[in-house]
């Protein structure tokens, strides 16, 4: 059984994640807001996990040089082998409007 979290519960996970990098880091949150060019607020915001803005949460993460974290939020989509198989027709042009009386 599959057990899903909030959308809190995944802030504040990831805050802790960012929390713990900046930690092992030896950053404290004004040096990292600093790196980061946010205010030390979006900063503690994001790490308590009480919201912050995309652009934000970007822009820490690349002040911590996790900026591969986003590529796992957003993967390239790719069509499987199994649905290539499946698909049948490919289109190269549209087709006419039928009974309009258009070419």
């Amino acid at each position: 059984m599959a057990i899903f979290k909030t959308p809190d519960e995944w802030a504040a996970e990831l805050g802790r994640h960012v929390h713990d990098l900046r930690l092992r880091q030896n950053t404290d949150q004004r040096q990292l807001a600093e790196r980061a060019d946010v205010a030390l607020n979006a900063v503690k915001n994001l790490e308590k996990g009480k919201g912050s803005t995309v652009i934000s949460l970007i822009k820490v993460l690349r002040a911590l040089g996790r900026e591969e974290w986003l590529r796992t939020l957003a993967p390239p989509v790719s069509i499987s082998p199994l649905q290539m198989l499946k698909a049948r027709h490919v289109r190269k042009r549209a087709s006419r409007n039928k009974g309009t009386g258009h070419v």
